[in-house]
């Protein structure tokens, strides 16, 4: 057992569980599983390698569960077993990490004997059998019988291993098959070995108590390594599972990530679009830290209504975003807080005048080059949420902060919003760019699979100074075996003018390329395009930057 660590009002304890112990809480309803994990999605593989990892001693992971006095909606069955419901006045526990390799060694090891068998996966997935051939012991030793006949009677049947009697009467079954008593032997003894180690296996188990859903999720987010992302869509999911049925909070909110990104803008991220349900039920406190189970505590209709105009004003903001801003795509929105905030625009806002659509064009152009956003705090957000609403409803202007746009990136990151606005005025400034061959290069198309990877490296020797700017990246295709390099030497030596001005490359900058000054040629071609972005910069009346070029910090969510 090892110590406690207190996180205010919740207490993490590392225990230690012999596996039986954790698969009996298991059995009498004790130790749960909540509605909102992912069902059980492991390949028949996975559940073999599992087993084949206990027998062998090796570490399988340790275990998160949550004691909690907050009422849950949990599963009534984990691996195809039906579980009671929790027992008057114990303890209730919730598995947060471990859901799949729980439900693999509950559904196989408490089996009952006269569980179905057939040839289908969600039968056959559910009977592990150990070999005891001698030939198997060098791979991996465990297997399915995929067929509704019994299995062969050197197959140990993992069912029976937690089970006395089960267990016997696997043995002598086996015992009587045998011809030779020294191979029965060979059998019985491999046997209870197996049957050991499963009995003896301690598995290790990180136990929360008490707390709310913000601690939990803090404490699993510190805690967990690796495996599956947890939420606070999730944990609200559990709480208004009665709310919504069967389709939780978090199916609805797939939902709408999945309609927006059908309409050609991509995905939007879940975070944001429970973030603007909470903004649109009369929440201001949106952000990471905030008490999500007000959410949970809601009346039915408020938050279905909310679920609801989350999606009608999410397909308004797309529109707005594309077709009024230019944002073709929602993986280049600088900062997701700008989407939430426009949401809560068009939600509040019974009719959309002209002037107020310059004025928020104004504004996400300002935010966006600004880097306003970056590192936001929750008490600025609820400001922003209430100026909006201001806005929306005509009480009052959206002031922009008289913040001047950052300097041209010095480098090409996706993760810098200033990068992300640099992006969003490329696309505008060099809408019909061509290839080497003269077709039209379709970066859209590029952009909603390849992302980062459709703009192309010019320079691509490692170590030139300035190979890491905007400027050493272009979007277009050459016929294979010509680098990007040499295509615009070609097509300058051509007099191909109209293919490299629609990349935004000059002649003046070639001649560097060709007198192998790499160096050079991207510090001329990032002059170039950061004037040319300084004009579009001042006519939107912003103020520029007082350098040609500065750092792009890694400031998006």
């Amino acid at each position: 057992m090892g110590g406690v660590e207190a996180f205010k009002d919740i207490s993490v304890v590392p225990e230690a569980y012999f596996l039986e112990q954790l698969l009996e809480r298991i059995a009498r309803g004790e130790l749960r599983v909540p509605k909102f994990q992912r069902p059980f999605l492991w390949r028949p593989e996975q559940m073999l390698q599992l087993f084949d990892s206990l027998e062998r001693g090796y570490p399988i992971g340790s275990f998160l569960v949550w004691e909690t006095a907050l009422p849950l909606e949990s599963l009534d069955s984990i691996g195809g077993i039906s579980i009671p419901s929790p027992p008057e006045g114990v303890k209730v526990a919730y598995v947060l990490d471990g859901h799949q390799r729980l439900s693999t060694l509950f559904g196989s090891l408490y089996r009952s004997v006269d569980a179905p068998r057939s040839t289908r996966q969600e039968d056959w997935m559910w009977w592990v059998y150990r070999s005891l051939a001698r030939s198997d012991h060098e791979g991996v030793r465990y297997l399915h019988w995929k067929s509704g006949e019994p299995a062969p009677t050197d197959y140990l049947p993992m069912r029976a291993v937690l089970r006395t009697l089960d267990f016997l009467e696997c043995v002598r079954k086996m015992s009587d098959a045998t011809g030779s008593r020294e191979e029965a032997d060979r059998l019985i003894a491999e046997s209870e070995r197996i049957a050991r180690r499963v009995k003896n296996y301690r598995v290790p188990v990180v136990r929360m108590e008490g707390g709310d859903l913000h601690q939990s999720i803090e404490v699993f987010s510190r805690l967990n390594s690796g495996g599956q992302e947890m939420r606070p869509d999730h944990m609200v999911s559990a709480l208004t599972y009665k709310v919504t049925g069967p389709e939780t909070l978090s199916d609805k909110m797939e939902e709408i990530k999945g309609r927006v990104a059908a309409s050609g803008f991509g995905e939007i991220p879940i975070m944001t679009i429970f973030q603007t349900i909470l903004a649109l039920s009369g929440e201001e406190d949106v952000q990471w830290g905030s008490s999500w189970e007000t959410m949970a505590g809601r009346v039915p209709g408020h938050l279905m209504t909310a679920v609801k105009d989350t999606e009608r004003s999410l397909q308004e903001v797309v529109a707005f975003l594309q077709g009024e801003v230019g944002v073709p795509i929602g993986r280049l929105v600088p900062y997701n807080i700008q989407i939430m905030l426009l949401a809560v625009f068009f939600h509040f806002s019974d009719e959309v005048e002209a002037e107020q659509r310059a004025r928020l064009r104004n504004w996400f152009w300002t935010t966006s080059l600004a880097g306003t956003f970056a590192g936001v705090a929750a008490a600025q957000v609820r400001r922003l949420i209430q100026q909006m609403r201001d806005f929306a409803q005509g009480e009052s202007g959206l002031s922009c902060p008289s913040e001047r746009a950052r300097a041209f990136p010095d480098r090409f990151d996706l993760r810098s919003a200033r990068v992300r606005a640099y992006l969003l005025w490329d696309l505008q400034e060099f809408p019909e760019r061509k290839n080497f061959d003269g077709s039209t290069v379709n970066v859209l198309e590029q952009l909603a699979t390849a992302h980062g990877e459709t703009y192309r490296h010019i320079i691509t020797q490692s170590g030139v100074p300035g190979a890491s700017s905007p400027a050493n990246r272009i979007v277009m295709t050459t016929p294979p075996g010509m680098s990007i390099r040499q295509a615009l030497i070609r097509l300058a030596e051509e007099g191909r003018a109209n293919v490299l001005d629609s990349h935004g490359v000059s002649l003046t900058s070639i001649e560097h390329l060709k007198a192998h000054n790499h160096t050079a040629f991207i510090f001329a071609r990032q002059h170039d395009l950061a004037a040319r972005e300084r004009q579009f910069i001042e006519s939107l009346g912003i103020e520029s930057a007082d350098r040609e070029v500065g750092e792009a910090d890694i400031d998006t969510e």
